[in-house]
């Protein structure tokens, strides 16, 4: 099997896990809670900071990492777009 069909099999796969899956929150809550406690403690690793303001943090590290990221892309992308047109 050519790495194309592996790869069109797995999207096959995961589009009719999700067909069956009836609650998409729950089914992804796992691993949206766990990327928020990295971010919880990202601020407060020692947990010294009230519940709440801890939480106001962690929204903050994680708004900045993921504006971080589309920062990141954008440019990278305008890098090959400019090597696209350099070389054609």
């Amino acid at each position: 099997m050519t790495p194309e069909q592996r790869r069109e099999r797995a999207k096959q796969a995961v589009q009719a896990s999700w067909e069956r899956t009836e609650d998409p929150a729950a089914r992804t809550k796992p691993a949206r809670m766990a990327a928020l406690q990295r971010f919880e403690n990202e601020v407060d690793p020692d947990r010294t900071l009230p519940e709440n303001v801890r939480s106001q943090r962690a929204q903050e590290a994680k708004r900045q990492y993921y504006s971080e990221l589309g920062r990141r892309s954008a440019a990278a992308r305008r890098a090959r777009r400019e090597a696209a047109r350099a070389a054609g």
